[in-house]
């Protein structure tokens, strides 16, 4: 494998698993499954594909096609990180909540745990912008620091 795909692979990792305690500073609880969600700070698309363009951009020069490339592929999917999976997910919680509606109007107040957790949707698609500048800058350290260590 290249050492550009190990730079955005290995970063995608990392970003996974800063989420495990950074999701325990907000909500107080050790989330060890928050490794293989998506959703949530820092993304780990836009850190992986920061972390390509700016090893790219590096190695290659900024003014090559290989960046530019990789610069347009990187926008496309952080946009749709923060803009198009998010929309889904809202939507997700506004479909899961008329699902609720529904029960309770046809009677059916209880559910076990369980079985709702089973019934709901996943909400979490999608990531706040600040989420997505969080994956880019860890991806633009990680990609830099990946390119000088290699350049040794």
């Amino acid at each position: 494998m290249n050492k550009e795909m190990t730079t955005a692979l290995t970063t995608i990792g990392i970003a996974q698993l800063l989420k495990v305690p950074l999701n325990k500073q907000a909500n107080g609880t050790w989330n060890w499954r928050s490794v293989f969600e998506s959703g949530n700070m820092p993304s780990s698309h836009s850190a992986g594909v920061t972390a390509l363009a700016t090893y790219i951009g590096l190695k290659k020069g900024f003014k090559t096609v290989d960046f530019a490339l990789a610069a347009v592929f990187g926008m496309i999917v952080m946009y749709d990180a923060q803009g198009i999976r998010r929309q889904a997910g809202e939507l997700t919680i506004k479909v899961n909540h008329l699902d609720e509606e529904v029960d309770k109007l046809a009677g059916h107040e209880s559910h076990s745990a369980h079985e709702e957790e089973d019934r709901k949707l996943k909400e979490m698609l999608g990531h706040q912008p600040q989420e997505v500048l969080g994956g880019a800058i860890l991806g633009a350290f990680t990609g830099a620091i990946s390119y000088f260590l290699n350049e040794k």
